[in-house]
């Protein structure tokens, strides 16, 4: 048998071997595999959508509410069909082959960049890493395709051929391997459209063997930074929403000034009789009456321009524990964070909150659990990772200003805040900074903001029909704080 031909086969024969141990593998400790799943020899690389199992029912938790039970019956049919009709477009705007799932082909001669390859909108850029790795042949021929873009090389040398320069397709071949390495070395890619993040998947093949590897195009962004000076009272805003609770303002205030002088106070005001508030370093924005607790925080969060603002509600009181400079030096050493709470009257409130994606039809799941959290903070045994924690916390402006506060939720709201930013929010508690709690007092004016305190079950029903629509939820459990 030729020299050559035998090294082929052995290495055919290898990269069997080495395919049927990995299966070998897979079914030992995964179990048997989905076959529609697998891919045969010659399939495409990529896991197409059909191929891949479909999202099935996600699981309600014991004694969770349903939410299509408490829509209006009159206009059930209409909401679904709106629902269903904004989850595809949301699904287009958030998804992109990106998310396809790849694989590795075993044993393959191709050698090509499987992370990390980024280009500009419409802008070319060589592909890095491309390369053939392959035995003796008189002749050696590669293919590249892009569905979204275009390809392009430099002009072969002698002894090369390209076809499809500044195509979608472009097919290489030549007789020198090193000749054929040198035209990879030097293929570029450019998107055809603009779009500012959306992405390609680039199939390179040589004989039997095909790859897939994914392109990211995305238009750069200019960072934001914030300055943060040299004090406090440039790296922290303090934030609050007031209704009715005047006395209670004041005191806050005053415990404010006790402990930090010139630092910002934003007060956002939806009071049917607003007071002036005055005073150095005091914002006050009178809102229109009544317009809730979340509008009044996107109000009050808006106007900030520190890097950082300390969320309070009006009836807390500083003491000397209060110590914003030591929550700015936990975020300052976690980049990654994005919100930090601490302690109310010296106890800590926070939750997990458990999603689980379901059927497109139905809706996920959703499940906030008190007192669940993930892990301590590195570095800082007393703080752990949470994905809520009480109205006492410390915030990156831009991370929360991109989240929102949902204006649509008045006076039932808290949590609420945390579900729109799971995924996108990190979120932190710590025990060794806390805050006080002013005592209610029992007069008229308590008694007057007690009335619009508790709301009827008319703004929770409003809630959980919120919740089935923007969220996409079929069901939630709130669990007890």
């Amino acid at each position: 048998m030729d020299i050559n031909k035998k090294a082929t086969l052995q290495l055919a024969l290898g990269g069997v071997f080495v395919c049927v141990l990995g299966y070998l593998f897979f079914y030992a400790y995964v179990g048997n595999p989905d076959p529609q799943v697998l891919p045969s020899r010659n399939t495409n690389s990529i896991l197409t959508r059909s191929h891949l199992p479909s999202n099935g029912r996600c699981t309600c938790p014991q004694g969770a509410t349903q939410l299509k039970d408490v829509l209006p019956q009159n206009q059930k049919e209409e909401l679904i069909r709106r629902r269903a009709k904004e989850f595809q477009q949301h699904r287009a705007r958030t998804e992109s082959v990106l998310s396809s799932l790849l694989y590795a082909p075993c044993n393959s001669p191709l050698q090509y960049p499987i992370q990390g390859f980024r280009v500009r909108p419409m802008t070319s850029t060589l592909i890095p890493g491309l390369a053939l790795h392959a035995e003796q042949r008189s002749s050696y021929t590669v293919s590249l395709n892009v569905s979204k873009g275009v390809l392009g090389t430099v002009i072969p040398a002698k002894g090369a051929q390209v076809q499809g320069n500044g195509e979608s397709r472009l097919m290489m071949e030549s007789s020198s391997l090193e000749t054929l390495n040198e035209l990879l070395g030097n293929v570029s890619y450019t998107s055809s459209a603009y779009h500012i993040h959306t992405g390609d998947l680039a199939s390179f093949q040589f004989e039997d063997h095909e790859a897939v590897f994914p392109v990211t195009i995305k238009q750069p962004q200019p960072p934001v930074l914030y300055d943060m000076g040299t004090d406090i009272n440039s790296q922290v805003t303090i934030t609050t929403k007031t209704f009715l609770r005047y006395p209670e303002l004041q005191r806050l205030l005053s415990s404010i000034r006790q402990f930090y002088k010139d630092i910002e106070v934003i007060i956002a005001d939806d009071s049917f009789d607003p007071k002036k508030i005055t005073g150095a370093h005091i914002q006050h924005y009178i809102m229109p009456p009544a317009q809730g607790w979340f509008a009044g925080r996107n109000l009050a969060v808006s106007q900030v321009t520190t890097k950082y603002f300390l969320w309070v509600d009006d009836d807390f009181l500083f003491t000397e524990s209060t110590k914003i400079e030591e929550m700015v030096k936990v975020m300052e050493a976690n980049p990654d964070l994005d919100v930090l709470g601490g302690s109310v009257g010296g106890l800590q409130f926070y939750f997990s909150l458990l999603y689980e994606e379901g059927e497109e039809m139905e809706g996920g799941c959703m499940q906030r659990k008190y007192r669940e959290r993930f892990h301590s903070l590195p570095g800082y045994p007393q703080c752990s990772l949470v994905n809520g924690v009480v109205n006492f916390f410390l915030a990156r402006t831009d991370a929360v200003q991109r989240v929102g506060f949902d204006p649509k939720l008045k006076r039932v709201a808290h949590s609420e805040f945390f579900m729109d930013g799971l995924g996108s929010l990190m979120v932190a508690t710590c025990d060794h900074v806390s805050i006080g709690h002013q005592k209610i007092a029992n007069d008229k004016n308590t008694l007057h903001y007690s009335g619009f305190r508790h709301p009827p079950k008319s703004d929770e029903d409003s809630k959980l029909q919120l919740h089935f629509f923007k969220n996409h939820l079929k069901c939630i459990l709130y669990g007890k704080l």
